[in-house]
């Protein structure tokens, strides 16, 4: 191996706790997940693990580390969902209540109808970054692309996870980067996990939406897999190579590939299969990241 690989990790929306005890947190989760798959290398990953911290620029406030911390000891405990957890996410409220996201995603007008206090939320959140109110979302899209540039130029390869939101704010950084400003370099592997970008909602309003042919798309991802949990409220669309085939038929990444998962964290006692934590720790997660490092230490 010439040089280290380089895990970034960009969260969703909604403050975080301050950066360091952020990615404490995050890292405690991943660390376990791996060690789960290949303990060998556990620590390694965790060594190398670029959390992209935004979200106070954005809100002007933290999250109290507090109030997770309780939780994310009982997700670290379990090794995978339990019965009671696969009935709530498979249940016909669940699936009734995804029908219902999914078609106002079609027709927006019917969202104010039945819209929750989540969603209600995200819409808000995802207006304003689409206005970029002084500057804090291109200041969010500065931060990944800083972090890129640099891992790149040092030979690092790169796997660049988004979660959530995150995953659209890096994704719209892969596109300025490739074609405003013309950066000749690859992210190895593209790791989306509970991602909105399936929405038609969001995929009307991404950076080079409206172009046509290859300028559309960003030109720097070697490899894209998607990891979306059962029972996803905002990976509403779980899979994401039926929207975004075009950029495998352009040769513009080598593929796309969609994965499952049983997410397990519970916020405050009640099941939450969006979490970021519970994304970390997941199996299907872990082996996707320890697989990626094997390979790239080879």
């Amino acid at each position: 191996m010439s040089k280290q690989p380089l895990i970034v990790y960009v969260p969703g929306l909604k403050p975080k706790p301050p950066a360091e005890l952020h990615e404490r947190e995050l890292i405690r989760c991943l660390r376990e997940g791996i060690r789960r798959i290949d303990a060998e290398i556990a620590d390694d990953i965790a060594g190398a693990f670029h959390l992209v911290s935004w979200t106070y620029d954005f809100y002007g406030e933290h999250r109290d580390m507090a109030l997770d911390l309780a939780d994310i000891d009982g997700v670290l405990t379990k090794m995978t969902a339990d019965p009671e957890d696969i009935a709530i996410v498979t249940s016909w409220r669940r699936r009734f209540t995804q029908w219902l996201f999914r078609t106002a995603d079609f027709l927006p007008f019917l969202i104010p109808h039945f819209a929750t206090e989540e969603l209600e939320i995200h819409l808000r959140d995802f207006n304003k970054y689409l206005r970029n109110n002084q500057g804090t979302s291109e200041a969010a899209r500065q931060k990944v692309k800083s972090v890129i540039t640099e891992a790149a130029e040092a030979g690092r390869p790169i796997l660049l996870l988004g979660h959530s939101m995150g995953s659209v704010i890096a994704y719209e950084s892969l596109w300025q980067l490739s074609r405003e400003m013309k950066k000749e370099l690859t992210v190895d592997l593209y790791l989306t996990t509970g991602s909105p970008l399936g929405q038609s909602i969001v995929q009307r309003h991404l950076m080079g939406s409206h172009s046509i042919g290859v300028e559309k798309f960003p030109a720097n991802i070697r490899r894209w897999i998607n990891i979306a949990a059962v029972g996803e409220l905002t990976a509403i669309d779980r899979t994401l190579k039926n929207d975004f085939s075009e950029m495998i038929r352009l040769k513009l990444t080598g593929d796309i590939e969609d994965r499952d998962s049983y997410n397990y964290y519970h916020m405050h006692g009640a099941l939450n299969v969006h979490a970021e934590y519970g994304y970390l720790v997941n199996e299907v997660t872990a082996r996707t990241i320890s697989e990626w490092w094997r390979e790239k230490i080879a």
